[in-house]
This record gives structure tokens, sequence and C-alpha cells, in this order.
């Protein structure tokens, strides 16, 4: 996690050259600074943040909000309505797709700041592990009082074997990769037959208990942080379960930009297009036959299908990018706020769970509760537009003056860099 361009998920480019292997593209020093700068990963972090909310977005606005992902009733592709095809579809193209691509690019921030360090002849991870000390520290203010469903903690401490890992040869990085997908797809294949030997639960049944529902519809905001402290085992135990994917998007990560894959040239216009083909190609079939596998399938789906699609969005953000040689107004418009959004990513990310909360827990506007699920899905989807608005202006009103958003100049000056 950088000291200048922190986020839920990597960290922005900061220096060249590398020990390991020379990366092909690098970013410079400071923030907006240079004529080698990847304006590509500033427009992949504002698409993952953004995306990422896709998903978050229907977890605030379930009855039991953060405890329905446990306890409440599996979303099955539903082609019934146009409303709930619109659902199915929404859902299937953002859940786990777009956590995985901001897993990615976190690793591509991590050899960013290896490549860094040794170009300034600091030792590795050295002054790192403080930086992540302090995303721990983050994430779980940002778990107890915001949301239970953070990811800078699960970052943080990944973070730390990853930077290990870096000063490893090549060879030894490759052999981790793919020690740590296999054992994860070997985990997901295990603990999706036991779902399915025990079978799903009936469509539509609601599992949340009453007084749960009633505490993020009416309960005080004192009693929604004791309830995460309280159940924090539960809660927490994503980031546990996906560890060596975790470990093995890093690394990914990592290889991808020593490859010069986020690169202007060429070469970056060649690996996109690869990702493109199979990410997509392979990914959303994939994405679409589990679906229908029930609770047996909703692992494979946001664990195993989700990281080959999050691949195929890298390549399809890239190809756009790069089709568009003259952008009009709206064009230019459009993706600079987005890289506004990527070059406050921290911030937006907290800031974007933060206004969910306000507008649909009942300590807030309540809109969950007075809408309501029997309202149908557009509502929760204009929520998800609305709240990205936001951010895509506030962002880029914030970075015509500012070089950091508030929580990464925070995170600069805590960590006095």
């Amino acid at each position: 996690m950088t000291s200048t361009e922190s986020t839920g998920g990597p960290p922005v480019p900061t220096a060249v050259a590398s020990p390991v292997a020379m990366p092909r593209h690098a970013g410079t020093a400071s923030e907006g600074a240079g004529s080698d700068r990847l304006p590509l990963l500033d427009l992949l972090r504002g698409v993952a943040i953004l995306g990422t909310l896709m998903t978050n977005v229907w977890i605030f606005t379930a009855p039991g909000a953060e405890w329905s992902v446990l306890g409440g009733p599996l979303v099955t592709p539903d082609l019934s309505s146009v409303s709930e095809a619109a659902e199915s579809a929404f859902r299937l193209l953002a859940d786990g797709k777009f956590l995985a691509l901001l897993t990615v690019l976190f690793g591509v921030g991590l050899a960013i700041q290896f490549d860094s360090a040794a170009r300034r002849g600091e030792p590795w991870p050295g002054r790192y592990r403080w930086r992540a000390a302090f995303l721990f520290a983050e994430g779980a203010l940002h778990f107890v009082l915001v949301f239970a469903w953070d990811v800078l903690m699960g970052y943080a401490v990944t973070a730390l074997l990853v930077a290990w890992l870096l000063t490893r040869s090549e060879r030894a990085q490759r052999r981790w990769l793919w020690w740590a997908a296999g054992g994860h797809l070997a985990l997901m294949a295990a603990c999706s037959a036991l779902l399915l030997a025990a079978g799903s639960a009936s469509e539509g049944e609601q599992q949340v208990a009453p007084s749960v529902v009633a505490l993020y519809a009416e309960g005080g905001y004192g009693e929604q942080v004791a309830f995460r402290l309280e159940n924090a085992l539960a809660l927490r135990l994503e980031p546990v379960l996906t560890f060596g994917l975790l470990v093995a998007l890093f690394l990914l990560g990592a290889r991808l930009y020593r490859a010069g894959a986020f690169g202007p040239d060429a070469t970056g216009r060649r690996l996109r297009g690869r990702m493109l083909r199979w990410g997509l190609g392979t990914g959303l079939p994939l994405t679409v036959l589990f679906a229908f596998f029930g609770e047996g399938g909703f692992l494979l789906n946001r664990y195993v299908a989700a990281p080959l699609v999050a691949l195929g969005y890298i390549g399809l953000v890239g190809a756009l990018a790069d089709r568009v040689r003259r952008p009009g107004r709206v064009a230019t418009a459009a993706t600079g706020a987005l890289a506004s959004v990527g070059r406050t990513a921290l911030t937006c990310y907290v800031l974007q769970n933060v206004l969910c909360v306000l507008l649909a827990y009942g300590i807030g506007a309540g809109l969950a509760a007075r809408i309501g699920p029997d309202a149908g899905p557009w509502w929760v989807m204009g929520l998800w537009a609305a709240v990205s608005a936001v951010l895509l202006a506030a962002a880029s009103l914030w970075t015509r003056r500012f070089r950091h958003g508030p929580l990464e100049a925070l995170q600069r000056a805590v960590l006095r860099r």
C-alpha cells in the first residue's frame, strides 16, 4: 500500500527499476508527474472501485444487510421478467469480478513499490511493513465503524507475504503463484462439493433472523458496531477462505506489470488483447454455468470464474481506451472522472460505503426498509448509479486542486512520506 495513492486496492505507480525483472513501463515517483506514467492503471482502479459497489450495493439494501451474505437466501439467475433478468445480469457481471480486478491491481502497485525501493537503494520490505500495518488498522476501523465486508485487512496481511516473495527469484515467485492458485482451486472444489451434498435452501426463503433485519432497519449505530464485533469471526471469513487466491492474484499482477501489460505500446496492446479474449471467452461461460449450480456454484462463480473475467475486464478497458484516439468532450470527461476516482481510490472506497450506510440503513434515510425488496431491483441499481455519480463528481473536483485524496493525504502524514 503506498502512502501516496492508497486504495481499497492497489497503490499507484511510484518509480522505476527492478532487480528481479526490468518492467517495460513504470510510473513516476510523484503523483501526476512524468511522461512515462501509466494512465491505464488509474482508469482501471476507478473502474474497480465503482465495480465493487455494484456487488456491495445489494448487501446494503438486503434485509439483514451485512449478515444477509451469510444468512440470506441464495440469488440465482431469473429470466422470468425484464427486471429479474436485469438484476441477474447486473449481479453476475459484478460479483467477485471487480474485487479480483482490485486485487490484481494491488499486486501491480506492490511490484512498483518494490522497484521504487530498489532504485533508491532502500531495504525491502523495510518501511513497507509500516504501510501494511497502517492499512490493516484502516481496514479494522472500516470493518468496525462502517462495513463488515472490508477488503483492506485481508490485503494488508497478504501484502506482507507477497512483499517478501518479491525478493525471491522469478522462478520461486512462479512456483508460489501456481501453488497458491492450485491450493485455492482444490479448496473451492471441496467446499462446493460439500454445499452441493448439503443441498440448497428453497428459493426465496428468508433465513436472516428478524432481530438482525430489525437491527439494520431500526437499530442504533452503536448496536450495529457491537454486532460486527460480536460476529467478527464469521464476518472476517472471506479473506481467510480466499487467502490462496489473494496471493496468486497479487503475484499475477506483479508479473503482468513487469511484462508490460499496462503500457501504451504494442506489447501492452497485445497482452491486453489476449486477456480480453481468454478472460471473457472462458470466464463468462463459466460464470453462467456456475450460476445455475445453486449454492454449489456460488464459490466457484465468485472465486474461480470471477478472476478470469477480471482479466478480461482489464483487456476490455484497455481496448476501449486504446481505440479512443481522439476522444470528444464526453469521453474525455468520463475517462478523466474515472481516473480521478482511481487516484483517490481509498477515499472513494470508504466514502461509497459510508454513503450507502447513510442512505440504506435505519440510522440514516432507511431506504432499504422504506422501499423494500418488493419494489424490484431498479431502485438498487439506481442507488448504485447515484452514489457512483457523486464519487465521480467529487473525485474530479478534488483532484483539480489536490494531488491526493483526503485519506491518502492522512496516510502520507502519518507515515511521513
